[in-house]
């Protein structure tokens, strides 16, 4: 990676997918192009992305676990679920031709923009006002975190679309606590497949690190906002993300 430019344009792109990524998801739409417009082929591309998923979602949960946001009570629950729903997933997606991916993408994330327009705790209540209930709604949670992990084994493209939608909407957390455990799911996946792109050389690491650095900012100032911006504030963005994430499903096909 050389000339200013290309460094401006790997920093414009890491912050802006580190904040949208905290506040809702859909930020590797903006990281990806960026990572082939300075020459990476798609899979290298897709494997340098992935050290700053890691990066981003543990600055988030780092942070938000020091300000009091990080449910303990939900990490096992939330790490079980994730990981099992996610090998499933993955295993899953072998046997299926990818014109199925893509219906099942784009039929989740029409499914998921309806849900945040119809339903405010969609992302999650209002800084402050959430309640989490794994007292009873356990075994709902549990499955809802499954089927999210099946689909982001399966796919992955919008998942944390989903994982907030369980968390917000079924387990009542708010946008804060359901962004931090949501943190910890997309770190769980991050790890796996930096590890796994890594010994197939798909990473290469010398703009992956910069990229790392940056989306980690970007998360900071994401949880700066998601902590004073109007609820309803978070839930256009996170609307506008899914239907751009929609948009780039469509455009790839």
């Amino acid at each position: 990676m050389n000339g200013p430019l290309a460094h401006a344009a790997l920093a414009a792109a890491g912050i802006s997918a580190g904040f949208i990524n905290t506040v809702a998801g859909g930020g590797s739409l903006l990281t990806l192009p960026v990572l082939m417009l300075l020459g990476l082929p798609p899979d290298v591309a897709n494997g340098t992305n992935r050290l700053s998923i890691v990066t981003q979602s543990l600055t988030g949960a780092a942070v938000l676990e020091r300000l009091g946001q990080l449910d303990r009570r939900g990490l096992v629950p939330v790490i079980v679920a994730s990981a099992l729903g996610s090998l499933g997933g993955a295993l899953l997606a072998t046997r299926v031709p990818n014109e199925i991916l893509r219906i099942v993408l784009l039929v989740a994330l029409v499914l998921m923009a309806t849900l945040i327009l119809i339903e405010p705790r969609a992302i999650g209540a209002p800084a402050g006002t959430g309640e989490p209930l794994w007292a009873t709604r356990r075994a709902a949670g549990f499955v809802g975190l499954f089927a999210a992990g099946l689909y982001g084994g399966f796919i992955q493209a919008g998942v944390g679309f989903l994982i907030l939608a369980v968390l917000g909407g079924i387990l009542h957390y708010d946008v804060l606590g359901a962004a931090a455990l949501k943190a910890i799911c997309t770190l769980v996946y991050g790890l796996v497949a930096v590890a796994v792109f890594a010994a197939v050389d798909d990473v290469v690491w010398s703009i992956a690190a910069p990229l790392a650095v940056y989306t980690a900012i970007g998360s900071l100032l994401g949880i700066k906002l998601a902590r004073r911006a109007p609820h309803l504030v978070l839930r256009i963005i996170a609307f506008v993300m899914v239907v751009a994430t929609s948009v780039g499903a469509l455009i790839r096909g």
